[in-house]
This record gives C-alpha cells, sequence and structure tokens, in this order.
C-alpha cells in the first residue's frame, strides 16, 4: 500500500530525549525512596515507551511497574514510597490500585505495583505479566516492525478502536504488538481481518501446538471476534476485551482503507457533528445530544458506567423511536456525551399478559384503553412520543433512582 510507505507516527528525537531523561530522573528517585524505606522492590520502564512503540500525540503516559518481592499491600507500600521522595500523585482505584503523576502538561507517569515472579502462572493480577509482556515484544521487535505497529496504533486509535477499556471495548497497545509481530505488516494484518469469516484463531509461539485452542481456553475467553493467545501466557487471550460491535467497526474501517488508502483514516478527530446533522436531515430525524456526568472516578470506570447507562437510555428508546445511529464519546474525567440520531414509531404496539393470566390481562385492560388479541396474548396500541426530547424529559422524572443506581448524577439534553 502506497500510502503506507510513505508514513509514520513517530515521535521527534528532541521529545523523546526530553522524556528519557525525565523518566531517568524518576527511576533514580524511586529507588532512592524504595533503599529509604527499606522495601525489598526494583523498577522498571514498560509501556509503548520502552518498547519504542509510542506515536506521536497531544499527550504521553509513561508506565513504571515497581516490582515488589513480597505479596501484601504493595499499593499502600508504594505510596509510602512516593510519600518519601515527595512526589505529588493521584492515587487511582482498581483491580490493584496504581498512582499517577504528572511532571509536565504533556506527561503523564502511571506508577503500577506489581509482584517479582519467576513464571506468567504465577500471577495474582493481569499487571503482573508486563515485565514479560515488555521482554516478548522488545525480543520480536525491529525497527520495521515497531514502524509499523506505530502506523497500526494511530489507525486504530483515529478509528476509536484502540484500548482495551471497558467503554472502547477495542485491542489495547501489547495487542495491537502483538497482531504486528505476528503479521509483519499493518496491511498484512488488515487483509487477514477483512478476508475472515468467522473467528480468527492466532496462537503466535504455537502454546496450543497439535490441540484445539477452542477446546484448550476457558470459555469466558473465547468470547472475542479474534482470540489471540498470549506468546507469554497460553491461559489468556489478549484480544478477550474486543467487542464484537467494535470488530466489526474495525473490519469496515480496514475494507474501506484498502479499498481506497487516504490520509485522513490515519487522523484522530473529534466526532462531526456537521455530519451527523445531514445524516440527520437525510433521514428527516431527530438529533440529541444527552451530557451525561458521574461521580465515579474518572478514567475506566467513569467511562465504563456512562457507556453502560447510554446503551440503557438507548435501548429503552427503542420501543417508541427507531434508532439510526448511536455515538458515545467519552470527555474524559466525569463527563460524557451521547449522540442519537432517531426517528418516532408511527405505531407502537406493546405485548401484555396472554388472556389466561386473569387478573394480569384485566390490569392491562385498565391501563390501556385500545388492546387487541392475538394467538391468546392481549397488545395494546398505545400512543407515542412527538420528538425524543418529549420521552428523555418523561424518562428521566420516571426513572430518578435508576439513574442514581447507575452512578449518573446529572443529565443534560440538547
Amino acid at each position: 500500500m502506497e500510502l503506507i510507505k510513505n508514513v509514520d507516527f513517530n515521535i521527534d528525537k528532541e521529545e523523546i530525549a526530553k522524556m528519557d531523561s525525565a523518566v531517568r530522573s524518576f527511576v533514580s528517585l524511586l529507588e532512592e525512596g524504595l533503599k529509604k524505606r527499606k522495601v525489598k522492590a526494583d523498577v522498571f520502564i514498560g509501556g509503548s515507551f520502552a518498547k519504542k512503540t509510542m506515536i506521536k500525540g497531544e499527550s504521553y503516559d509513561i508506565d513504571f511497574f515497581v516490582r515488589f518481592i513480597e505479596d501484601g499491600e504493595i499499593s499502600d507500600l508504594l505510596e509510602s514510597v512516593l510519600k518519601e521522595i515527595k512526589s505529588k500523585y493521584l492515587r487511582v482505584h482498581g483491580s490493584r490500585d496504581y498512582f499517577q503523576i504528572k511532571p509536565d502538561d504533556k506527561v503523564t507517569f502511571e506508577v503500577i505495583p506489581i509482584l517479582k515472579i519467576k513464571t506468567p502462572k504465577e500471577a495474582k493480577n493481569v499487571t503482573d505479566l508486563s515485565y514479560f509482556h515488555v521482554n516478548y515484544v522488545k525480543k520480536n521487535i525491529s525497527e520495521q516492525i515497531a514502524r509499523e505497529i506505530r502506523i497500526a496504533k494511530q489507525f486504530l486509535k483515529a478509528q476509536g478502536i484502540y484500548g482495551a477499556e471497558s467503554y472502547i471495548g477495542g485491542i489495547s497497545g501489547y495487542g495491537v504488538e502483538c497482531l504486528i509481530i505476528y503479521y509483519k505488516t499493518f496491511e498484512k494484518m488488515a487483509k487477514a481481518i477483512v478476508k475472515a469469516s468467522g473467528k480468527i484463531l492466532i496462537d503466535p509461539e504455537k502454546k496450543h501446538k497439535g490441540k484445539d485452542i477452542l477446546l484448550e481456553l476457558n470459555e469466558s475467553k473465547l468470547e472475542s471476534p479474534i482470540v489471540l493467545v498470549d506468546p507469554t501466557f497460553k491461559e489468556r487471550n489478549v484480544l478477550a476485551a474486543l467487542r464484537k460491535e467494535t470488530f466489526d467497526k474495525l473490519k469496515t474501517s480496514l475494507e474501506s482503507l484498502l479499498r481506497k488508502p487516504r490520509d485522513e483514516m490515519f487522523e484522530i478527530k473529534d466526532l462531526d457533528v456537521k455530519k451527523l446533522e445531514t445524516k440527520t436531515n437525510k433521514v428527516k430525524g431527530e438529533l440529541v445530544k444527552i451530557r451525561l456526568f458521574t461521580d465515579r472516578q474518572e478514567g475506566d470506570i467513569a467511562g465504563t458506567k456512562m457507556k453502560k447507562f447510554s446503551d440503557f437510555i438507548a435501548n429503552e428508546m427503542i420501543p417508541y423511536f427507531e434508532v439510526i445511529s448511536k455515538n458515545y464519546v467519552y470527555k474524559q474525567d466525569k463527563e460524557a456525551e451521547l449522540y442519537l440520531v432517531v426517528k418516532p414509531k408511527a405505531e407502537i404496539i406493546k405485548k401484555g399478559p396472554p388472556l389466561e393470566m386473569i387478573e394480569h390481562a384485566k390490569a392491562f385492560r385498565k391501563e390501556h384503553k385500545n388492546t387487541i388479541m392475538k394467538a391468546g396474548i392481549l397488545y395494546a396500541k398505545i400512543k407515542g412520543y412527538k420528538n425524543a426530547k418529549e420521552f428523555l424529559k418523561f424518562w428521566t422524572n420516571k426513572n430518578k433512582d435508576k439513574i442514581k443506581e447507575m452512578d449518573i448524577v446529572k443529565i443534560e439534553v440538547n
């Protein structure tokens, strides 16, 4: 593909050098803090910075893993070290708490406590595998493969598919790296995904040689459209977080790129509301923008809570509206936006109880004046809503407890 031959998304050498200097200084500080607190642990740099697969962007995350020899409250131990070196940090809650430090406006250090283990089987948390992941990628990477990885990451970011967070349901950085190491180029990966007609099974290191992967792995790890056996741990599917809807979006976007390669498909853009307005006018529908606010921890937790609520409210509209398109945008922090293009249904039929349930049938007829019977079941023709805003006003007033239960503290409809 000529377009891909002429692009790269590497970071400027000057910027890398500046980050490298800051990283080395912080590692020294951490090691000094560990020594003063007499904590048995060592530090290593992980993530795309260590693997040289980081892509140019407006901001950067750099991962520092602190490997503790003994298990226990290692998040608390690490926090005591950060206090010792007088670092200003934010504690982020998760399956194992970690810490964020911002040395400047553009860079965030993520300091993550993990266990120092000899084999992946000993891992008690997925982050404990990070040391093995970094070493695997560094061992199997070349300058050319690193370039192909950056191209793939940029494309996935531009298409809103990059990230294993629940509200994205996409492909993690390590997932991209494993895919490109396996396929060798972004173009080969794209063609393989587009060509696939069913579940894609990949076992890069032949961990299940001569055996059926679908029988070997736990059923819960086989739900994703691509099953990629972790090259460092045969019991793990690297792409377990990949949802079908995200995979379908990936496949469609790759088909489009292969058919007509163009720069704009690698450009990270905000949602084009004007295009949504054009689409709305074309289908003679209604465009609704819903702003959501939560009090949950920013990041994966907040993003996932609001994504779940967005799906829920869109589903609640289906009996009354044709939902033509749905676009969820996590705005970071504790805010998200949901854009819906909808059309009210001309006739709404509500299913009721079977006639044999006498009391329920009686209550249904009392609630609905215009009922019909079909195959022994009651149905009611009910009045719809003039527009989505009217529905949402009624729905939010009626479901205040449910909204609170789903950790949404404020809703604005425009």
